[in-house]
């Protein structure tokens, strides 16, 4: 799916494309597959701004995608492919043999009229969902759960996937769209192919206008701030702060360790997306 340049009709416009939406085959979503879905602006329970630079952007319905993919044994043929404001990719509409209709995560290469499974003893063909232990190895796989019957959790985003290395014991390995390689449950379910919406990586909003339509304000940096407002701002013309990195309230803002050292899930990883430094 390329993405459309428009007509340099002023600066913003220049430099901005859009997605080609021409393979969309369904404009409004189902109404029986849809919530609504409530805005923050960052504040939580008591009004008070817990994220900055978040708020206003356009109104959304919440699209309830089938993550578990558990109707096994039962084909469904897909009856569209839709846009889904709430993710990077596109979803398309199952509807099952008992009539009963669901979304999903659109896979590279799925079309209307493709049938799908899920179960342990379908066909490793794109779309179709089974645990790892029956994908064959070396295939491309999304939509992978951590934890047998939780849900996908990995892979969900546009053009990403994982690949199935090896299978041992109760346990297979996959290689992350992080390039983290790390262990799973054999048991845990998977969706084969390469999630679709490749170019959406290769949109450039090309003005503020179209963050603002996302719900993202404008980010401002603590140095441009005055010395009451963060640690940071204050200083007689342009400097770069002059101490390190800080939030607004002082903790060290980069290069901080976010991972909990005694997470019970590290012995699962293999090699960490980030090659440790040596002493």
């Amino acid at each position: 799916m390329p993405v459309r340049w428009h007509k340099p009709t002023s600066p913003g416009r220049r430099v901005a494309n859009v997605l080609d939406y021409s393979h969309l085959t369904k404009k409004e979503p189902e109404k029986s597959l849809v919530e609504p879905l409530k805005k923050t602006g960052g504040r939580n329970n008591y009004g008070r701004i817990t994220c900055r630079f978040r708020g206003g952007g356009n109104k959304r319905l919440y699209r309830i995608i089938d993550f578990r993919r558990d109707k096994d044994d039962i084909p469904a043929k897909v009856v569209a492919l839709e846009y889904d404001p709430n993710r990077s990719a596109d979803i398309a509409l199952l509807e099952y043999e008992d009539g009963e209709r669901r979304y999903i995560i659109a896979p590279k290469d799925l079309k209307v009229g493709d049938t799908v499974m899920s179960g342990e003893k379908t066909e490793p063909r794109v779309g179709n969902c089974m645990p790892l232990e029956s994908i064959p190895t070396g295939m491309m796989v999304h939509c992978v759960e951590l934890y047998p019957g939780r849900g996908a959790q990995f892979a969900r985003a546009a053009g990403s996937y994982c690949q199935l290395l090896a299978k041992e014991g109760r346990y297979a390995t996959l290689l992350m769209p992080s390039g983290e390689m790390r262990k799973v449950n054999i048991r845990c379910r998977a969706t084969i192919g390469q999630v679709g919406n490749l170019d959406w990586r290769n949109v450039r909003l090309g003005k503020a206008g179209r963050m603002r339509h996302l719900g993202r304000r404008p980010h401002v940096r603590g140095s441009a701030m005055n010395p009451v407002a963060h640690p940071m701002g204050g200083g007689e013309g342009r400097r770069s702060g002059g101490r390190h990195p800080v939030s607004p309230w002082g903790q060290l803002a980069k290069g901080g360790k976010t991972r909990n050292p005694r997470n019970p899930t590290n012995r699962f990883i293999i090699r960490r997306r980030r090659k440790r430094k040596r002493k």
